[in-house]
Formats: C-alpha cells, sequence, structure tokens
C-alpha cells in the first residue's frame, strides 16, 4: 500500500504538467505551514503513479495526499491540505478558506479540473500522465 506510517510527514502528490497544480503544490509545501509536508511530481514520478493506480487512485482524476495509513484523493485531497494551512501566500490564503470544508472542496473541485484540462491541452499533454503525448483522451 502507498499509505504511509502515521509517524511520517504528508505527501502531496500532483500533476506536474499543469501548472496550476505545479503552482498549487509548490506554494504549498513553501508556504503552507503544514509540518514536513513535501510534494511529489506524479507525472514524472511513474513508479508512485503506477502504485497509486493499482490501488484505484488515478492521478489524471485529482491530486492525492498520502499521510498515516490514509490515501485522499481529489477534493478530499486538497479539502485535507487547504483545511490545516496557515497560508502565507496570496493565492493560498484565497484557496485555503474556499477549500477548507469538505462541502466546498466537493463543489468547487470540478472546476479545478476543468482548469487543468484545459491548461495540460494548451501545453498538449494527455490528461492522463499514462498515455503517451499526444493521445488526447481529453473528454
Amino acid at each position: 500500500m502507498v499509505g504511509r506510517p502515521a509517524s511520517e510527514a504528508p505527501v502531496l502528490v500532483f500533476d506536474g504538467g499543469c501548472p496550476f497544480c505545479r503552482h498549487f503544490a509548490e506554494l504549498a509545501e513553501l508556504r503552507s505551514g503544514i509540518p514536513g509536508l513535501t510534494i511529489r511530481d506524479g507525472r514524472s514520478d511513474h513508479g508512485l503513479r503506477r502504485q497509486l493506480r493499482a490501488q484505484g487512485w488515478n492521478l489524471s482524476e485529482g491530486a492525492v495526499v498520502l499521510t498515516g495509513d490514509q490515501v485522499l484523493h481529489g477534493a478530499d485531497a486538497i479539502q485535507w491540505i487547504c483545511s490545516r494551512m496557515a497560508p502565507s501566500a496570496p493565492l493560498l490564503q484565497l484557496l485555503g478558506p474556499l477549500l477548507a470544508t469538505r462541502e466546498r472542496a466537493r463543489r468547487t473541485y470540478p472546476l479545478l479540473l476543468l482548469a487543468r484540462r484545459l491548461a495540460l491541452g494548451l501545453r498538449g499533454l494527455p490528461l492522463d500522465p499514462d498515455q503517451p503525448r499526444g493521445a488526447f483522451r481529453n473528454r
């Protein structure tokens, strides 16, 4: 299992091909105030991405947070991050309260996925990191 022992620091796995995802992840790691939070680019870390997919966590459907023995995906992952932030970056100050509750995160997350889809399309990258570049199944 990809989950981590409770004593280990949380990990945010994101799609490094998406500029919005990358910016959020980097800010979360550097300026969120979550102790020990690290980020991993799931698009370039093929082994981690395959492990997550084998457990049913598809990176093309959202970010993943590994914390303790939990795996949080999509809106739940972003809500977990946002509910624990003490942000200093303006973007995180905006997104933190907006996505800090489960209901708001679940209502807002589809808009974030749409922005990701558009950004990846503009960059010529497939929505699913396991698909080769130029193989567009971005439905």
